[in-house]
């Protein structure tokens, strides 16, 4: 009986060679890193929007009202301090507005009282909720201060929360920014006179609109300052060269995350610590 055998023909199989993985290897890295800018973009415009359609149109708010009224926010028309809420503030033991007529005290900072008083909308943030130095609220109300004299805010999340601004995060998660004014002492570490208080910044966006305001991020110097920086002590102050005291780490779990070169959690879904600025007025 003979036996059939059957051929089968061979079938080279080929493989990649070293050059198409170089290619695919590349179009990989390219595709990756296009990804990488494009978050990048993404996330400064959104810092752009934050400072060009929510901060500097508070900064326009805040010149308009002085424009308009003739005194700064929340100072008294008849008898005017210059400071923010100086319609509050006492001198000789009297409201500013009535007290001291026969001048026995000069009207300069030092002889006021009741200074400082942080003007916001609604609840604000309480004394010392930020850190050591923190003023507690006034009486007066940022929306109805500006509305009495028909002035123009900034959208911001709506009807009657104009003087917030909710931004996410470059991981991602949503960040409220809050915005405030008061009138700060003469030897602040955080900058003197009539100030913007920003509350609810992540550290890049802070520094981000330091170069904006001053063309330097630098915590302790120019018009733009980080709020209660070394608890507002005056032994470091105007000293060049002192960054942020944050980074892009999430620091309540660890006080070394929230230093500028302290190790914090580090995953993608982590919350970005947020810190507070100080703006210093032109008025």
């Amino acid at each position: 009986m003979a036996t059939q055998k059957t051929t089968f023909s061979a079938r080279h199989q080929h493989g990649f060679t070293l050059v198409e993985m170089a290619i695919v290897l590349v179009i990989i890295g390219l595709i990756l890193g296009a990804l990488a800018v494009g978050k990048d973009v993404m996330r400064n415009a959104e810092y752009q929007k934050v400072g060009n359609k929510f901060i500097y149109e508070w900064k326009k708010s805040y010149d308009g009202y002085y424009q308009r009224a003739g005194v700064v926010l929340g100072d008294s028309q008849v008898a005017p301090t210059n400071m923010v809420n100086g319609d509050e503030t006492k001198i000789g033991g009297a409201l500013a507005s009535v007290g001291n007529l026969n001048g026995a005290l000069a009207g300069v900072p030092a002889n006021y009282t009741n200074t400082g008083l942080r003007i916001c909308n609604g609840q604000g943030f309480v004394a010392d909720s930020v850190g050591t130095g923190d003023p507690a609220l006034a009486v007066q109300n940022l929306r109805a201060l500006m509305q009495r004299i028909g002035n123009r805010m900034p959208p911001g999340r709506g009807e009657g929360k104009e003087d917030r601004y909710v931004y996410t995060d470059s991981n991602g998660n949503p960040a409220e920014l809050q915005v405030c004014f008061q009138f700060n002492p003469a030897g602040e570490i955080q900058g003197a006179g009539n100030v913007m208080v920003i509350r609810g910044l992540t550290p890049d966006l802070a520094r981000y609109l330091d170069q904006l305001v001053d063309g330097k991020p630098d915590a302790l110097e120019g018009r733009f300052r980080q709020q209660n920086r070394l608890a507002n002590t005056t032994s470091t102050a105007n000293q060049p060269g002192l960054q942020w005291a944050a980074n892009n780490t999430f620091g309540q779990t660890n006080a070394a995350a929230a230093t500028a070169s302290g190790t914090g959690l580090r995953l993608d879904e982590d919350q970005v610590v947020l810190v507070t600025a100080i703006w210093v007025m032109d008025q």
